[in-house]
């Protein structure tokens, strides 16, 4: 096939193409690397004398620059037809900002608090939503019939098995038990997670919320070293700010002696007042028996801090519900 037989065959063949995909068969049998027409006349010069091959390359080559011009010459043309048929875009309406997601504010509050007792070697360590009984009482120091578990309102699961009783757990405490099992002192872990409780909901009371807790384990542990932690822990979260501690005692079934914490942080105008933030103590002798140590020979502090109510101080939300109205004009906020 000679340079003129492929002139016009491609220019018949071009006229009658009516899709994308046609002008794409059209240009690889013309223009393609393999066996392209055109192509394969190009190749071809290396075998001609010198005068031919200047002849027939400079027409082979104006040929190539007429077919790219009229395969894009016909591609525009379908797109063309092809956005008049197919589309109704008003090019003049103004266009839709795309709305992207970011951090729910306990999640933002949880992963701070995580990198703060990570940066002091604390692990995190989790555990399941639904425990049974023994893991979230009895191991606790809270036997069946103590008045203690009148405190937690509890979500009971129906369950087929007449020796084991299932339940949403009520604190992350069982996270600890689980821990402590399966591992030998000294360490320390927080455990956060999502806790249940029966109970009416008001401004600062929700039926499921998040708690942190957190346990240190080994010889000699004291409540110097709990009171160093935690004063640490919360100087970090509130940065910037002038903080005071309160340790008051308090009765916890878990810990022997409790103790509740209440900081006071300094506010704009030096108006401020105590804020209870947490419970805690040294973990109870019979805790410690429950999982196989000798409470003899270690020590250790626990402690618990619910997320929603220090999210709620750092920023200032009046009430805990609005963390899981789904109200989008909260959560923007954050």
């Amino acid at each position: 096939m000679d340079l003129n037989e492929i002139r016009k065959n491609f220019f018949e063949e071009i006229g009658k193409a009516k899709d994308l995909k046609e002008i794409e068969e059209i240009r690889i049998k013309y223009l393609g690397r393999q066996k392209g027409e055109l192509m394969r006349i190009l190749r071809s010069l290396k075998d001609l004398p010198i005068e031919k091959r200047r002849e027939i390359g400079s027409q082979a080559n104006a040929l190539r620059k007429d077919i790219e011009q009229a395969l894009n010459e016909k591609l525009k043309q379908l797109q063309t037809t092809n956005y008049k048929l197919q589309t109704n875009l008003d090019i003049t309406r103004p266009g839709l900002k795309p709305k992207t997601g970011h951090l729910h504010p306990l999640t933002k509050i949880e992963q701070e608090i995580r990198q703060i007792f990570i940066s002091m070697n604390f692990s995190v360590v989790e555990g399941p939503e639904i425990e049974n009984e023994y893991y979230n009482f009895d191991a606790l120091n809270i036997p069946k019939n103590h008045p203690a578990r009148d405190v937690w309102d509890t979500f009971w699961i129906k369950s087929p098995s007449k020796s084991e009783k299932f339940l949403l757990r009520t604190h992350t405490s069982p996270v600890q038990v689980r821990y402590m099992e399966k591992h030998q002192p000294p360490f320390q872990i927080i455990a956060p997670g999502k806790v249940f409780r029966y109970e009416a909901t008001d401004a600062s009371h929700e039926t499921n919320f998040y708690q942190i807790e957190g346990l240190m384990v080994g010889e000699n542990i004291s409540l110097a070293n709990f009171k160093f932690i935690i004063e640490q822990f919360f100087k970090k979260f509130f940065q910037g700010k002038k903080i005071d501690f309160r340790f008051r005692p308090s009765y916890f079934p878990f810990v022997e002696p409790g103790v509740e914490v209440d900081i006071k942080i300094e506010k704009a105008k030096n108006q401020s007042s105590w804020l209870e933030v947490m419970g805690a103590g040294m973990v109870h002798p019979n805790v410690f028996k429950a999982v196989g140590y000798n409470p003899y020979e270690v020590t250790g502090f626990a402690f618990g801090v619910g997320l929603e109510r220090l999210a709620m101080i750092k920023y200032g939300i009046p009430d805990i519900r609005l963390f899981h109205s789904g109200d989008l004009r909260f959560i923007r906020q954050f």
